[in-house]
């Protein structure tokens, strides 16, 4: 089993910068894939941006060039966003594949004037 937690969601303007943490309970090298979910009220969940064990990182075509999925050290995994925006609004979910997939809580980032 993998444990996931998120935090650095809130409120920001416009235009602003946050930096999303995701703290694994084991080392994110044994973990297939670590990755950033996203979910809208009245959307369906959608993919963000994803990091393997390589290194190797791909994101949704809404989010490149302004955010940045990255790892740490072992634990933690980052989603650095910059350049927010209102349809940036949403709550944010980490997702790691350790045979079965798994979640974290979520954290409500909210992009507002």
């Amino acid at each position: 089993q993998v444990h996931l937690v998120e935090s650095g969601g809130g409120l920001v303007q416009p235009g602003g910068s946050l930096r999303l943490s995701c703290a694994a309970s084991r080392t994110i090298f044994s973990i297939n894939t670590m990755a950033w979910y996203r979910q809208a009220p009245g959307k369906q969940r959608e993919l963000v941006a994803v990091i393997t064990p390589g290194g190797s990182t791909n994101y949704a075509d809404s989010v490149k060039g302004r955010f940045t999925i990255s790892r740490d050290n072992a634990k933690l995994v980052y989603l650095e966003m910059n350049s927010l925006k209102p349809e940036d609004t949403a709550v944010y979910y980490c997702f790691a594949q350790y045979g079965a997939g798994y979640w974290g809580q979520g954290t409500q980032v909210t992009v507002s004037s």
